[in-house]
This record gives structure tokens, sequence and C-alpha cells, in this order.
């Protein structure tokens, strides 16, 4: 049997539209106009500050304000679900891939705060076996060091990485991990210029998808 790690956000579950409205209400105060919910999906992938340092460019928001958007962003965040959903069939891919044996875990540039809250509130955190968040390491994705550290934690070295991102994609390959590119997350790059091992948009797919990559590893 081998190792799964998953992404979190765009990944497992579409968070974006609570992470939308958290940000939007971060950046109320300064009197700005709201970002589209396509705007932010643009924002999302590596962590919190580098979201809304990228929101805060994006409306030239001074720099003695960001930190306070940063505050109120993280405030906020560490307990935003109700909009949240899982992806269809996430979980079920889970399920099915801990019933044949296989050891999963996750790997996020979320903090980690916010993401037990979610993991806890959709009963994921019992599915995982290691977890390590944005704010786990002294560094976030694309540092390899994140996917090692949850490989370290189960023990392992035979490995397949999960996510949706351009900093997933980037993550994987500085580990020398095989890939597997879930397509409706956030990323902003066409498929066929991010390298992945397979590709796929229906998570009933993935456990038989994931099951071959690693048979080749």
């Amino acid at each position: 049997m081998g190792t799964i790690i998953f992404d979190l956000d765009g990944t497992l579950i579409d968070s974006a539209p609570d992470i939308h409205a958290v940000l939007n209400a971060a950046l109320a105060p300064l009197g700005v106009a709201a970002l589209s919910l396509e705007r932010v999906r643009a924002f999302i992938g590596r962590g919190a500050p580098t979201l809304v340092r990228r929101a805060c460019d994006a409306l030239d928001v001074p720099e003695a304000e960001r930190q306070g958007v940063l505050d109120r962003f993280l405030a906020r965040y560490a307990t935003a679900v109700d909009l949240t959903r899982p992806y269809p069939h996430a979980i079920g891919a889970l399920d099915t891939l801990r019933a044949a044996g296989h050891k999963l875990g996750l790997c996020t540039n979320k903090p980690i705060d916010a993401t037990r809250f979610v993991l806890d509130h959709f009963d994921l955190a019992e599915r995982m076996d290691v977890v390590i968040g944005g704010d786990s390491l002294p560094v976030r994705k694309p540092d390899p060091a994140t996917l090692r550290a949850v490989m370290d934690g189960m023990n392992t070295r035979r490995c397949l990485y999960v996510g949706d991102s351009e900093t997933d994609c980037e993550t994987a390959r500085a580990a020398e991990m095989p890939f597997a590119l879930f397509t409706e997350g956030y990323r902003t790059t066409p498929t066929e210029d991010l390298t992945h091992r397979a590709a796929f948009a229906d998570w009933s797919r993935f456990p038989a998808l994931a099951q071959g990559i690693l048979a080749e590893n």
C-alpha cells in the first residue's frame, strides 16, 4: 500500500466563498471596493499573508494598514466554514483509499487552526494520519520541506501528492514526488502547462487513478 498526501483548499474543499467573504470583511474598514469571488480565487494558494498582500496590492492599500487587514482576516478565518463545501465525492474517495489500506496525509498553506477547525467540521480529521498547516513550519509550500514533514510523520518515502494549483505542482516537483492535479480548483495556469502524472475532475475516479500511479512507483 502507499501514502497519499492532499492539499486542502481547492482540492478537497471549495473554501473560496468563505475566503472571499472574510477577506472583504477584513478590508471593509478601509472603505475600499469589494473584491469579486473570481479575483479572490486567483489570490489563493501561498498562505494567508500572501493572499492578503495580493489583495492589498490590487487595491493599493497603504503599507501601514496591511497588518491590520491580515490580523482581521486571520481572526475571522479561523472559524470560517459556513460557505465551504467538500467537493462532490471527495470524502467518499478518502474512505475508499483508507479502506484499501493507504495512509492519508494533509499538506496545506491554510493556517493550522483554521485547518483543524474545518477538518473537524466536516469529520475529516480522523481520516488524516498527519496534518501540516501553513504555519506548522518556518516555511510554506512550495518549499518541499512541508511535504517531507508529512512523509516523516507517516514514516514513508513512497508517496503521491494531490493538489489543484501551481503552488502544489511546484511543491511536488521540488520534493521529486508524483503529482495528481485536481482540475476544478483554484489554478489559473492551463492544465497542459503544469507538470503532473495525471489530471482529474471527478473525485469518484480518483481512487483507481491513485492506485495506478502508486503501483508504478
